[in-house]
């Protein structure tokens, strides 16, 4: 059975190719365009998974988007009509976009498939439909390693559900408990995210690294005023604070007056009530968080927990509900997001619709989320000559050694290997990294090479049997969704002078003996380097700690600020070019900065519109 996942038409297009129940590829539109968070109808993701599987578009049994359109309308319209007539204006706007394109979607996605593969297969005929919440669950559920779990969606909204409990069991999975629209964390947290001058669907991360930089003073406001929390973790927003049901911002006036003033525009000055804005927000969904996984687990007695839905990328959340022990054991889907709905779209039709049993691995079924394409070596050669590189072809022990020796000389390393991962971390297959105990790099990576906000964390690649003696953490945490403190025998006590300092003049002290990683309050998101999914970046770690002592590696994905992740190898030179990176190693190949063609150097400043 060979079933093809899309999700496509809101952000973060992507597909996913399973085969008997066995995830065969996955990968974002947008690795293939270029165009960050691309919504367009999946083209090259569908090209590079049939491809993948060595499949023909005949051969695909059935294609499953990963929401129901129609409910989407049916939410749209219901909301108009309860908040008439504010927002009529907008109404009117959005009708005849969503009567054309989007409320006859089996229709725009046949056609679609039957454009991008020429006539002659009946694709209404083969085509599926899941509901969105069930495809987040879905994906979370089951590539886990769980026969049995709980099963916890949150984002921002899908057709009416914007949280969701869901049991899982064997191939089967059931919802027993929503929160509808308009009552949502994901917007809650979206709202703080405009409000702070950040893009909606995409800055949600930047108020996230940006909240430790300052208090939770406006905490106690957003529950009094905001958001009613029950102790279940169910809660219900106030929407005369809100703008987004009817309107084309997040928040309005009423919002404004709550907190002191208008929402930051775009690129303004970051100032200290910004950063307590975020803590804020932040603190409340935590809250929320740990109170519906104590509900949870009381209610349904389940001893494991599957997370996915946007909210679930919030990594310092999960590190804190990980700490809270309320579950024997906690699984997160890597591609939390829209993207990952492509995935459970796919899952969900196989085990659910078309009742397949399921084979649950004692790791998980996503194959470290190294997904995407590879590039052999003689193809890597000839896409870097027709680009003009200049590289050096090496021996598996030389690119091992001449890359953690510029690593230890304080490199900023280009490292594309193997298969690209689908989800929006970099995972040591298309990473950026250096070496952690520089008390520069974190500043040089974000101003340099990275081109964004200088108050940006990067995250730690740790080699999984070493973790607990960096971090306080001692599980597995493959996919850099987990946030743990750095172990206090590597932190460095503050003075007392420095205690006293505010907001982002924190960013300059060293906090540990790796301050590249160690965020403003002692944390980082760290990733577990295991040499069963990814042994060539395991084994560079291994040698950089022969070389240094440190297990430790900084990741940060190698793109540019508003640039999607790298994909092919002329990707990865075109940013060398573009950036301070000084080392690219692309498969056996290795290329210096220096060696290159100066006439190839590019601005990639300001190639990309900001995020």
């Amino acid at each position: 059975m060979k079933i093809l996942g899309l999700s496509a038409y809101y952000h973060d297009s992507a597909a996913c190719l399973v085969v008997d129940g066995e995830i065969v590829a996955a990968a974002q539109e947008e690795r293939f365009t270029r165009k960050k968070h691309d919504a367009e109808f999946p083209g090259h993701a569908i090209d590079f998974c049939l491809a993948q599987g060595g499949l023909n578009p005949a051969d695909i049994d059935h294609v499953v988007f990963y929401d129901k359109p129609f409910l989407k309308f049916e939410r749209l319209f219901e909301t108009y009509l309860a908040f008439a007539p504010r927002g009529f204006a907008s109404f009117v706007t959005s009708l005849p976009v969503w009567l054309k394109e989007k409320l006859f979607q089996k229709t725009v996605i046949s056609d679609a498939l039957k454009d991008h593969f020429g006539k002659g297969i009946d694709w209404e005929k083969r085509l599926l439909f899941s509901e969105h919440h069930l495809s987040h669950a879905a994906s979370a559920f089951f590539p886990s390693p769980f026969e049995e779990a709980a099963v916890l969606t949150m984002d921002g909204v899908g057709e009416w559900t914007t949280t969701s409990l869901a049991i899982g069991k064997g191939h089967n999975l059931s919802v027993h408990k929503e929160i509808h629209f308009p009552h949502s964390l994901g917007l809650l947290y979206s709202a703080f995210t405009y409000y702070t001058g950040f893009k909606v669907n995409s800055g949600e991360y930047k108020v996230m690294g940006l909240a430790p930089y300052g208090e939770p003073k406006y905490a106690n406001l957003i529950k009094e005023h905001l958001i009613d929390i029950k102790e279940d973790g169910s809660f219900h927003l106030d929407m005369s604070y809100f703008n987004y049901c009817t309107g084309l911002t997040m928040t309005n006036e009423r919002f404004d007056q709550l907190f002191g003033g208008p929402a930051r525009t775009s690129e303004g000055t970051l100032t200290q009530r910004e950063m307590d804005l975020a803590a804020s927000v932040q603190a409340v969904t935590e809250e929320v968080v740990i109170k519906l996984a104590r509900g949870i687990r009381k209610s349904t007695g389940q001893r494991n927990l599957c997370l996915a839905g946007g909210v679930a990328l919030n990594c310092v959340a999960n590190g804190k509900l990980l700490r809270e022990n309320i579950f024997d054991h906690l699984w997160i889907q890597p591609a939390s997001g829209d993207a990952g709905g492509a995935v459970g779209a796919a899952l969900a039709a196989y085990h659910m619709m078309l009742g397949q049993p399921r084979t649950v691995s004692a790791t998980d079924s996503m194959k470290g989320s190294y997904l995407g394409p590879e590039y052999g070596q003689d193809e890597t050669e000839q896409r870097l000559r027709q680009a003009g590189a200049v590289f050096t072809t090496v021996s598996d022990d030389e690119l091992i050694d001449v890359t953690a020796h510029a690593l230890a000389d304080g490199k900023a390393v280009g490292w594309h290997q193997g298969r690209m991962e689908f989800g929006p971390r970099a995972l040591g297959g298309r990473s950026i990294i250096a070496d952690p105990r520089s008390p520069t790099v974190q500043k040089q990576l974000n101003l340099k090479v990275k081109y964004r906000e200088s108050f940006r964390p990067f995250a730690p690649s740790v080699l999984r049997e070493d973790v607990s003696e960096w971090f306080d953490l001692d599980s597995d945490s493959p996919y850099m969704l987990l946030v743990a403190d750095v172990a206090k025998t590597r932190q460095l006590p503050m003075t007392e002078e420095q205690n006293k300092l505010f907001g982002i003049d924190k960013l300059n002290i060293p906090r540990s003996t790796i301050p590249a990683i160690t965020h403003v309050d002692y944390s980082a998101r760290v990733q577990t380097v295991h040499e069963e999914t990814n042994p060539r970046y395991h084994r560079l770690i291994s040698r950089f700690r022969d070389l240094t002592g440190c297990p430790v590696l900084v990741n940060t994905s190698f793109n540019v600020r508003g640039e999607p992740i790298v994909c092919t190898p002329e990707d990865a030179f075109h940013c060398l070019m573009g950036t301070d990176i000084e080392l690219l190693a692309v498969g056996n190949c290795i290329m210096r900065k220096e060696d290159q063609d100066p006439s190839l150097i590019r601005d990639y400043k300001n190639a990309y519109e900001l995020d």
